[in-house]
């Protein structure tokens, strides 16, 4: 666990600022909060999250339901989804988030509807985020997938808070249609692993990019692209830190390799979270204590999300 974050939770609505489409099935939803949440955002760290409310949602047209989801897209949606946010900004007193999402099923399927001066309920923000040492030379970011909207929001945590800490983002698909960013241009995609990512270069982050197939930069792993980095280029484990979020054999992976070059590294991870307060007890997280070396389980939704990745057992 990190820290205590998630007492500040309330319950509010939320006003469709926008819902755009960024290639393929993914979309970012931006939400201006209402002035009750002003307070409890004042201090969010990247990695909380929010449960959203899409009980009732409506449904696309049926022309407009993928073939794939057309027979579970009617299912009731009774609990609430988490979603990390991507990016907050504030001015004056409100509050505008932006959350990544890519249509799967029939939660995402309905958030897909939504347009401006829609509404939806909230509850956040929720659980802990990731911990940001101020005496970081160099910061790492290993993205998986859909693990990249947490890490938009440290790569603007980090600019702000740590200006002198170099960040460099390592972001991985199986293939390029699967990478979740804005100005991926399929027509100008370059075999190097080094390629620009708006989302993390207006925050002064280097991106590197890799797709299993390699249909474009480093072909294999992102794995394999950051332990090829760190061998070569032997950053100080006392001045480096790494976060990752993704998939949990990937997320395995980092960790790994972070003991192996003695790097400390936080992972958010991912669970079914039916309530997101840890009333429930359903997205439990086996541990181990470091003093004592003795394990047990903590909850995804209210000690983490975000854990140091030595604790955690893999």
């Amino acid at each position: 666990m990190i820290d205590n974050q998630s007492e500040k939770r309330v319950i509010f609505t939320a006003s469709v600022s926008g819902n755009k489409a960024i290639g393929g099935d993914f979309f970012r939803l931006r939400l201006e909060l209402d002035s009750c949440a002003t307070e409890a955002f004042k201090d969010i760290k990247p990695g909380q999250f929010a449960q959203l409310d899409l009980s009732t949602l409506a449904l696309p047209r049926a022309e407009q339901i993928p073939e794939e989801l057309s027979d579970k897209a009617g299912r009731g949606i009774i609990l609430r989804r988490p979603f990390s946010f991507a990016d907050v900004k504030y001015a004056g007193n409100k509050v505008t988030v932006e959350i990544l999402y890519c249509v799967l099923g029939p939660g995402t399927l309905r958030i897909k509807t939504l347009k401006p001066v829609d509404t939806i309920n909230m509850i956040g923000p929720l659980g802990n985020g990731f911990e940001i040492p101020r005496d970081k030379k160099l910061a790492i970011l290993a993205a998986g997938g859909m693990g990249s909207p947490p890490l938009e929001h440290l790569a603007k945590e980090l600019q702000n808070h740590c200006p002198k800490t170099e960040v460099i983002v390592f972001a991985g698909a199986k293939s390029v249609s699967q990478l979740p960013y804005l100005d991926i241009k399929l027509d100008k995609i370059s075999k190097e692993p080094d390629f620009v990512i708006n989302e993390f270069v207006q925050y002064n982050a280097k991106s590197l990019i890799s797709t299993d197939d390699g249909s474009a930069g480093f072909k294999g792993f992102v794995t394999d692209m950051l332990k090829n980095w760190l061998k070569d280029n032997k950053p100080a484990g006392s001045d480096t830190i790494i976060y990752t979020c993704g998939p949990e054999v990937m997320m395995s992976s980092v960790a790994a390799i972070s003991a192996e070059y003695d790097i400390p590294c936080q992972v958010s991870l991912e669970r079914m979270m039916a309530c997101g307060t840890g009333l429930c007890q359903g997205c439990a997280v086996k541990y181990i204590d470091k003093k004592t070396k003795e394990t047990g389980y903590k909850l995804c939704c209210k000690d983490g999300p975000v854990f140091w990745a030595d604790e955690v057992v893999w």
